[in-house]
């Protein structure tokens, strides 16, 4: 395996870096008071061409491989987590849909203004009926003439209040459970698209998530995408992928936290010498560092897998379990070592403790990747 990043990632990953500790993290706490991510961040996000990074050079993105994603993603977790995860829902579940499955008109309809990030894009799969039961969806699309007619909602929908594109799952055919399950590309323009309530969550603020309602909301028919019926299918396509990218973006963050925790530990100081010099603390911190190492091994393993075209749902699941387990253990383990600095907003440890928590949950829960990991493995040996 080799995981060595050619020269042109290697200067996209250095002016990443540069612009998430020279530009981002100078707006971390803004982004917490306001819940909103400054204009000139995001047009310096456009610049930069990061929200191309999944797209294909012939549709005006920078058509990075996974290892190349991860890299970029990694750099990117070393900042307010709002922030990545707006990016990271464009450039992973909201965008590979249309990259890997689209055909060659809805490409170059919707690919160049999602490369620039003039149209961010969004995956609208999980409904109050259908979340770790992906397959139980209740939103419904009706064939009419040359349209498609939905109805129905869908929740906790990353992206909803800024996205223009949604990859949209619905039920095609109710007699034929997940095999009755088709994807769409919606546009917020359409009519019927209704954006309701914006929710108020623990954590990464700038990053919005919402209800969406389909209200007799008419879809041209070439907005199907891939075949009809394969929906659920391409569903869990789309979100193996999105899973090795985030967890890249977990990676960076333990990595901030690490860089953090040793500043501090090295500064501190009590009972007349730096805390780094207790065992207690160095032992946290070479926790913190093993758990880093581990999980780069496994993400930059799976993404090498995925460019090589190898089947990667096992891989990617315990890629996505591990790293979010990982990170919510890392964020614990700086709180701890901050003491009670690292309980006080002022603080970034605190924001970091609170962001981790949802990645055990979005994107598929710890507990789903566990049964997908256990359903491979009965595939391996039975």
């Amino acid at each position: 395996m080799d995981f060595e990043f050619n020269e042109e990632i290697q200067a996209l990953r250095k002016g990443v870096r540069n612009f998430v500790q020279e530009e981002v993290e100078a707006v971390a706490m803004e982004i917490e008071e306001k819940n909103q991510i400054p204009d000139d961040i995001i047009e310096m996000t456009k610049e930069l061409g990061i929200f191309g990074i999944s797209i294909p050079e012939e549709y005006g993105g920078l058509g990075l491989n996974m290892v190349g994603k991860c890299a970029i993603y990694e750099e990117l977790g070393k900042t307010h987590n709002g922030y990545t995860t707006l990016v990271g829902a464009h450039t992973g579940i909201g965008t590979v849909g249309i990259v890997e499955l689209g055909n060659e008109q809805q490409k170059q309809k919707y690919l160049p203004k999602m490369a620039t990030g003039e149209w961010l894009g969004a995956f609208a799969l999980t409904e109050p009926s259908a979340g770790s039961n992906a397959a139980n969806l209740k939103t419904t699309a009706v064939k009419k003439g040359d349209k498609y007619i939905l109805n129905g909602s869908k929740h906790y929908i990353t992206n909803a209040v800024d996205a223009h594109i949604f990859t949209v799952m619905a039920v095609t055919d109710s007699d034929k459970d997940a095999k009755g399950i088709t994807s769409f590309i919606v546009e917020k323009d359409f009519p019927g698209f209704v954006l309701g309530k914006v929710e108020e969550k623990m954590g990464l603020r700038g990053s919005h998530s919402a209800e969406i309602f389909f209200e007799d909301m008419e879809v041209p028919v070439e907005n199907v995408l891939g075949e009809v019926g394969m929906g659920y299918i391409n569903a869990l396509k789309i979100l193996a992928n999105g899973r090795t990218g985030l967890a890249a973006r977990n990676l960076g963050s333990c990595e901030k936290l690490l860089e953090h925790s040793m500043e501090y530990a090295l500064e501190r100081q009590q009972f007349g010498k730096p805390i780094f010099e207790q065992q207690a603390v160095q032992h946290m911190l070479a926790d913190i560092s093993a758990e880093i190492e581990t999980l780069r091994a496994i993400t930059y393993r799976v993404a090498w897998m995925t460019d090589k075209k190898q089947r990667v749902v096992k891989d990617a699941a315990i890629a996505k379990y591990y790293g979010s387990e990982v990170y919510n253990r890392v964020a614990d383990l700086a709180v701890q070592i901050h003491g009670g600095i690292g309980y006080i907003k002022e603080y970034p440890i605190e924001r970091y403790y609170r962001d981790a928590r949802i990645t055990k949950i979005y994107e598929g829960t710890t507990q789903i990747q566990k049964n997908i990991i256990a359903s491979e493995l009965k595939r391996q040996y039975v």
